[in-house]
């Protein structure tokens, strides 16, 4: 009996040695991978703005006007980085200014592309100089242009969904069909900005220089650097909301229907029409920074909704416009982007594709839908009011069911705080027409979506 006891004890024993020992070993045996967990955000909260260093792009020449735009982003206090310029100034105004570099000579490269501009090196190179400005505890070199527009808090925001210490190239391509065909469509283009990793980017400013005596026959300094990272194994990673805007005229089809990712960037402001009428175009941008400054993951969020008593089609650019159609239109048909501008590039018919979904934008001002632009926003504790006024009435014929009726529309919506599941599984929110004081006043509430709800 003894004996049988023993043996039991000794067969029980070792099996929980064998156990444990399986257990520990295999962990022991796993790949060394950074395990990312989506749960509380864990990984979020590491990156800040005090991790990116910026590098701008700009010249002696435009930097006394561009530098205006730079100051609406640019935060002093919390920011690194340099403005290159390709020589000095003599500006005593620069308190709340990026540092100005002075590039680095760079005669010694070919630029063989004919009625381009050999500063396309100089602008390169703002990558590698950058980088050797020695910045300790960086993650992420953000590079643009001294019109680049940017929205500091939504750039952080979509550079932690990604892990740092990887090689990554992140940025946007062209809206316009030509341009992409003409550049790349695997190319960052500069003026939306781009992001390059820690890690990648001490390598490219390795090799860099190696890069540009091998490319003196492309045309512009964002070719040169995606030419070297796909020498160096590396593509794109593609982020909506970098925007490069090549277009012209009008761009509010773009703002009125932008893609459910947070707004990093906009561009070419000066080329394009004041985004809100009667005002300037840096007037214009700053009334949508104020908005932005409220809740700035909100910014330009396209929600849609329906009035069932009038039939109506209720679409919402927070803190920019409301459109308002007089009839019931398919979510998908609301979504595509008005055709409001025309192409960047005059020519054949190939100049006139983009590479998103269009919808019509008639001639007839009476025929469109009825347009609100933002006002004012205002926050009320956690949710914020945002009031948008019609700018242009124009001189058409309504009846008693249509929006043309309305004067001011208030949209009711939570502070936006993304999480990483919202960030990386994206979903649009609801909206509900909610009761108001008075026929020429629409009252919108914004609201996440139930879990099984349907916009139509």
């Amino acid at each position: 009996m003894f004996n049988h006891r023993l043996i039991n004890l000794i067969f029980t024993c070792s099996s929980l040695g064998l156990i444990l020992y399986l257990f520990f070993t295999s962990f022991l045996l796993l790949p060394n991978t950074r395990i990312l967990s989506h749960k509380g955000d864990l990984y979020t909260h590491l990156t800040s703005i005090d991790h990116i260093v910026f590098g701008i792009a700009s010249n002696a020449k435009t930097w006394p006007e561009s530098k205006e735009y730079v100051t609406m982003w640019w935060e002093p206090d919390t920011m690194r980085g340099c403005v290159f310029l390709d020589v000095p100034l003599d500006d005593s105004n620069t308190s709340l200014l990026p540092p100005v570099c002075i590039s680095d000579d760079t005669s010694r490269f070919r630029y063989t592309w004919r009625g381009g501009f050999r500063s396309a090196i100089r602008v390169a190179r703002v990558v590698s100089e950058t980088v050797a400005l020695n910045h300790t505890n960086v993650r992420w070199f953000v590079f643009g242009e001294d019109d680049t527009l940017f929205f500091p808090e939504n750039l952080v925001k979509t550079l932690s969904k990604y892990d740092h210490d990887l090689p990554y190239f992140i940025g946007s391509n062209s809206e316009s069909f030509v341009q992409n065909r003409l550049f790349s469509f695997s190319m960052a283009f500069g003026g939306a900005g781009f992001a390059i990793s820690y890690p990648l980017a001490k390598t490219l400013a390795k090799v860099l220089d190696s890069c540009l005596e091998r490319y003196p026959h492309l045309y512009g300094s964002d070719g040169r650097i995606y030419s070297c990272l796909a020498e160096l194994g590396v593509g794109i990673t593609r982020e909506s909301g970098f925007h490069q805007m090549d277009m012209a005229g009008d761009p509010f089809g773009m703002l009125a229907a932008h893609p459910m990712a947070p707004l990093v960037s906009l561009h070419h402001t000066d080329y394009l029409d004041p985004i809100f009428p009667k005002m300037t175009n840096r007037d214009a941008i700053r009334h949508l920074y104020k908005a932005a400054e409220l809740d700035p993951h909100r910014i330009l969020q396209q929600t849609v909704c329906y009035d069932r008593w009038f039939s109506w089609t209720i679409s919402i650019s927070w803190g920019y416009a409301v459109e308002v159609f007089g009839t019931h239109v398919l979510l998908p048909d609301v979504l595509r982007v008005p055709e409001t501008f025309r192409p960047w590039r005059k020519g054949s018919l190939l100049s006139t594709l983009f590479s998103f979904d269009m919808r019509e934008h008639d001639e007839d001002p009476c025929k469109r839908p009825m347009v609100f632009h933002m006002n004012t926003t205002v926050r009320d504790g956690d949710e914020t009011i945002s009031i948008y006024r019609a700018m242009e009435m124009g001189n058409c014929t309504t009846n008693a069911g249509s929006p043309r009726e309305i004067e001011l529309v208030k949209v009711h919506a939570q502070k936006l705080n993304l999480s990483m599941k919202q960030l990386v599984t994206p979903r649009r929110q609801c909206c509900d027409v909610l009761p108001s004081s008075g026929r020429e006043e629409l009252e919108i509430g914004i609201r996440e979506c139930h879990e099984d709800e349907l916009i139509r």
